[in-house]
């Protein structure tokens, strides 16, 4: 992600990757709309939409005792195909864009690769590792070497992204630690998984009830969950284990085992891959940057997989860096622009994380007794005990408006913040607003248009209602300070009564920088949304030092 946002500004930078090539196994399923929001800004939101589950496949979450037995709850999402009509005409909360997406990572990284390497400034290479590097002071220096062995090359960059993962290298290096929790023990999503990539294209022929995209199996014996890669016959399987297992030395019997266990029903299957994971993490790195190097995605900070927070996460750390690091390098903004990264996404990481352990608690802290299962009264209680938690359940971790668009940088010092409290940050709700820190509020113009199609891919001062005030006073002030700046008219009334204000100013990530009702102040407006004005104070400190 953070390749394609600087190579499309033409920002020279290179990508080294240890693996052969970008994921075989499906790892992260779910994209949240903010990021669908972010791949349509790219221009790619098609065809990630085109990828994964048939169009018509049902995205449902569905709650069983096992995959072959009783249904417990459901919650019901529209398909790849009823989102793009669904979109349009949908208000409040979901009023977006995009809607999210039941896709693989294993898919969309093939298809953010393809798009990276298409820039002339972006040199991809995977099949290589970083072996040092060290802070100069004005650059960067690393080595890099293949992964197969051979020649090191000496590779001198003014900065380093170390997006490598939950045991990166580059923030071992810097000696950064962590803050938050680990190794929380639940029934489930709490310890250690067992993960199965297998192909069974008669598993279906099992299953008494609709099709969905993820089944989550609730039973005293074997809790997991499964979800659809292909929609046909591909499936990314996790199973809790039990207490005394120990699942790093099991074979493919071992494997057959403890998916027949889940599934309540032998089906043949060819397993694909297979492995272990520790879920019952909640970290955030104590420091998102030292110097010239930045840490991003995994290496900044680590969830247990509920809500699928942690892929979406990365992607806006990206989206937050990179126009930043565009900036600096291009000469359009003082170095100190870039210590708003971490001020900025720090905290969403650490909200994020503490969403994502909700979800988990939720879910994997239910009991499941032995009478799940059982025909008698006492079955029947148990079952209406389970249904009415998951149908709970399932919308708190499945239905996330607030989580997925009401992240806000409300301690940033590059927003013009009002001094006005936003609205209450909740999981399944999202109240839009133009209060400056947060989403520009989303709305379909009258002429069937995406009010987010119009901002420009830099920086875009809306101007809004018949009438707006002269926006030549931000013209001019871009014009000085060499900011990239389109002013968009939106005649629409009811874009103006959204964002409550005739003016606003949208950064190049889609954040709201400032709204007012006049264009007076402009100079000083951009000069703090590009980091200047706490430049400029910097330096004053200095010189009172």
């Amino acid at each position: 992600m953070l390749a394609n946002e600087l190579g499309r500004r033409g920002i020279r930078c290179m990508v080294v990757d240890a693996k052969p090539g970008t994921a075989f196994n499906p790892q992260a399923n779910a994209t949240q709309a903010r990021t669908m929001e972010h791949f349509r800004r790219l221009g790619f939101a098609k065809e990630i939409r085109a990828l994964g589950l048939p169009p018509n496949h049902p995205t449902d979450i569905a709650y069983l005792t096992r995959f072959a037995h009783r249904e417990l709850a459901r919650i019901s999402l529209p398909t790849a195909a009823q989102a793009i009509v669904d979109v349009k005409t949908m208000t409040g909360s979901w009023s977006a864009a995009e809607l999210p997406h039941r896709v693989s990572q294993k898919f969309v990284e093939a298809t953010m690769r393809r798009h990276a390497q298409k820039w002339p400034s972006t040199d991809v290479r995977y099949g290589w590792k970083l072996k040092s590097f060290s802070d100069e002071g004005e650059s960067v220096r690393a080595t890099i070497q293949p992964t197969s062995g051979g020649a090191l090359q000496d590779v001198v960059a003014k900065f380093l992204v170390g997006a490598d993962g939950a045991r990166s290298f580059v923030r071992q290096q810097l000696g950064i630690e962590w803050d938050g929790v680990t190794g929380i023990q639940r029934e489930f999503m709490g310890g250690k998984m067992f993960a199965i990539y297998l192909r069974a294209p008669s598993l279906l022929s099992v299953l008494r009830h609709p099709r969905a995209w993820m089944y989550v199996m609730v039973n005293h014996e074997r809790r997991a969950f499964m979800a659809s890669v292909d929609g046909v016959a591909e499936y990314a399987f996790h199973a809790a284990l039990r207490p005394g297992e120990d699942a790093d030395g099991w074979s493919e019997a071992d494997a057959r085992r403890v998916f027949a266990e889940a599934i309540g029903s032998e089906v043949p299957m060819e397993i694909l891959s297979m492995g272990t994971w520790l879920a019952g993490h909640a970290l955030v790195a104590r420091r998102f940057r030292q110097g010239r190097v930045f840490i991003a995605g995994d290496a900044a900070h680590l969830f247990t997989p509920t809500g699928g927070l942690g892929y979406n996460t990365a992607v806006e750390d990206a989206v937050n860096l990179a126009w930043k690091l565009a900036s600096v390098v291009l000469g359009k903004a003082p170095l100190s622009l870039l210590e708003s990264y971490e001020a900025e996404r720090r905290p969403l990481a650490e909200r994020n994380t503490r969403y994502a352990m909700r979800f988990a608690d939720s879910v994997g802290l239910f009991q499941a007794t032995p009478e799940l299962e059982e025909d008698s009264p006492d079955g029947d209680t148990e079952r209406e005990r389970a249904r009415h938690h998951f149908n709970q359940h399932a919308r708190l971790e499945f239905n996330i408006p607030g989580v997925t668009f009401g992240g806000r940088y409300d301690s940033s010092t590059i927003i013009a913040h009002e001094g006005t409290a936003p609205p209450p940050d909740e999981p399944n709700s999202y109240t839009p607003t133009a209060s400056p820190g947060g989403r520009p509020p989303h709305a379909w113009l009258d002429d069937g248009r995406s009010l987010f199609d119009l901002l420009h891919m830099e920086w875009t001062l809306l101007a809004l209602g018949p009438n707006p005030p002269s926006a030549k006073e931000f013209e001019d002030a871009a014009r000085v300070l060499e900011i990239d700046l389109r002013v968009v008219h939106v005649a629409q009334p009811s874009v103006h009564a959204l964002y409550e204000a005739p003016l606003a100013l949208i950064r190049p990530d889609q954040i709201v920088a400032w709204r007012g009702a006049t264009a007076h102040g402009a100079l000083d407006v951009l000069s703090q949304a590009t980091g200047r004005l706490a430049d400029t104070d910097e330096q004053q400190r200095a010189k009172t030092a």
